[in-house]
C-alpha cells in the first residue's frame, strides 16, 4: 500500500509520541517541557491537518479510518499517562478519560462486528480538542496568577467532554447493543 500524505502524517503522529516521551522524561528540566510541548503541539496539529487533507483530496482510507483514531489515542493517553506520572494531573481524571476511550473502542469493535458504521461526533472533536488543549496548558506551568484555577477548569472540561462524548456514542447508537 502506497501512503498517502494524510496517512504520513497520521504515522508521524505516531512517531512523534517517544519523542514527546524521551524529551519530558530524559532530562526533566522547565526547558525540555516547553520542547516536549511543541512536540505535543505538532502531533496534535497532524490531527487535524491529515483528516481535513483527506477529505479535501478524497484519499480517505481504511488504513487512515484505523490508524488516525488509534494515533489520537495513543498520543493523548501517553501525555495524560506521563502527566499523573509528573504529578501534574490527579489520576482519577485520567482514569476516567481512560476508561472511556476503552469503553467506545470496544463498542466501536463491537459496531464493526455488527457491520454499523459509527461515524465520529462533532462531541468527540470537542473532547479531543479540549483534551489536547488541558494537556498544554498544564504541561506549560505558566506563572501567572489563577493559572491553577485555569488548570482545574480545563481538567474538568475534559473529563466533562469526554464523559458527554462516549454517552453520545452510546445513545447514538444503542442499536449496537442489541446485537
Amino acid at each position: 500500500m502506497q501512503m498517502n500524505l494524510p496517512n504520513k502524517l497520521t504515522m508521524l503522529r505516531v512517531i512523534l509520541i517517544p519523542v514527546f516521551l524521551l524529551v519530558l522524561f530524559l532530562a526533566p528540566s522547565p526547558m525540555n517541557r516547553y520542547i516536549a510541548v511543541v512536540i505535543f503541539i505538532v502531533a496534535s496539529l497532524t490531527d487535524f491537518l491529515d483528516g481535513y487533507l483527506a477529505r479535501k483530496w478524497n484519499l480517505v482510507s481504511n488504513f487512515g479510518k484505523f490508524m488516525d483514531p488509534l494515533a489520537d489515542k495513543l498520543l493523548v493517553m501517553a501525555a495524560l499517562v506521563s502527566m499523573v506520572q509528573l504529578g501534574d494531573l490527579p489520576s482519577w481524571a485520567v482514569i476516567l478519560i481512560l476508561a472511556r476511550e476503552f469503553a467506545i473502542t470496544g463498542f466501536r469493535t463491537l459496531a464493526m462486528e455488527a457491520n454499523i458504521v459509527m461515524a465520529a461526533s462533532w462531541w468527540g472533536k470537542v473532547k479531543t480538542t479540549v483534551q489536547m488543549i488541558m494537556i498544554i496548558v498544564v504541561l506549560l506551568e505558566l506563572p501567572f496568577v489563577g493559572i491553577s484555577v485555569m488548570e482545574n477548569i480545563l481538567v474538568g472540561l475534559a473529563v466533562f467532554f469526554t464523559i458527554l462524548s462516549g454517552a453520545d456514542y452510546i445513545i447514538k447508537n444503542k442499536q449496537v447493543l442489541k446485537g
